[in-house]
């Protein structure tokens, strides 16, 4: 079952096996639970060993997905809830110490709508490097943070994850996070969903194009990856509606056209509002003490 859909969400990865396996089977090297934070769901899923990993197709480590019903539903302050949300597992995730430094990298194409996520995030997020070795009395309370977008091979002609060594071998910096759009097997998770995972990231494997990872095996520093969901490829899709009407199909039948992307209409307007609410997140996560004025100011 795994192995035919697409998804690149832990939660999901685990629902797929639970849904293909029997009902008394356990599953092995991985433990799950999930909590409520006012509207927000919040699930954790940790992959322990190597039987984890094999269970559900995915690398050893910590994924916490976010659901945002409550800001779907513009909910009073629920913005800023969920910015908060977002920045507390963050800290639970990213571990720094106090004089840490970050490097944040939007991954992705900005000339293509659902894979504009990490640059659009990267316009959101409070970069301080330079102010900090600047003006370091005024400055002295926020964290170093840098901040690239690494854009793509097809325009570049240079993989990521090579501009992303060569700019860590220069900063030196003592983590960095990742973001990326991502697929899943769902529409009604698109675009309302977020996944943190200590694991790094793939580029591109969203929509099956996958480069060079980024993990602490390449870069020697932890990676956390912020990923959205923002696409589902149209065997995935076709398989998961069916499976909810009863019908059992096979992606081998659909050919070519099993291959296609499908992403929202107003995917516009929704890459744009959970960009600024991950790179709010961010900022609320690397600099104590401020507040959603405090980031509106510096930003404006």
């Amino acid at each position: 079952m795994i192995s035919r859909i697409r998804t690149d969400l832990a939660l999901e990865a685990k629902e797929l096996w639970r849904e293909s396996a029997d009902e008394t089977t356990k599953l092995s090297g991985v433990e799950a639970y999930d909590e409520t934070r006012g509207s927000f769901k919040i699930s954790t899923v940790k992959i322990l060993d190597e039987e984890g990993e094999r269970q559900l197709g995915k690398p050893r480590g910590t994924y916490i997905t976010i659901e945002l019903d409550g800001l779907i539903r513009r909910e009073e302050n629920a913005f800023e809830d969920a910015a908060n949300i977002l920045a507390e597992e963050l800290r639970k995730i990213l571990k720094l110490e106090e004089n840490a430094s970050v490097l944040v990298v939007g991954l992705g194409n900005d000339a293509i709508t659902p894979d504009a996520v990490g640059p659009e995030t990267v316009d959101c997020v409070m970069v301080t490097r330079h102010l900090k070795q600047h003006m370091p009395l005024e400055f002295a309370a926020f964290r170093r943070v840098s901040a690239i977008q690494s854009g793509v091979l097809g325009t570049t002609g240079i993989e990521s994850a090579d501009i992303i060594s060569a700019v860590c071998q220069r900063l030196s910096p003592d983590c960095v996070v990742a973001v990326d759009a991502l697929a899943s097997r769902r529409m009604d998770r698109l675009c309302r969903t977020i996944q943190i995972a200590d694991t790094g990231i793939v580029p591109g494997s969203g929509v099956g194009n996958s480069r060079m990872a980024l993990n602490s095996e390449t870069l020697g520093i932890p990676v956390v990856a912020v990923g959205v969901p923002t696409v589902v490829d149209a065997a995935t899709l076709t398989i998961d509606m069916a499976q909810r009407a009863g019908v059992s199909l096979e992606s081998s039948r659909f050919g070519d056209d099993g291959t296609m992307i499908v992403t929202p209409r107003d995917i516009d307007r929704c890459v744009k509002d959970i960009s600024k609410l991950i790179g709010y997140g961010l900022n609320l996560a690397l600099h104590n003490g401020l507040t959603i004025p405090d980031i509106d100011m510096f930003l404006s």
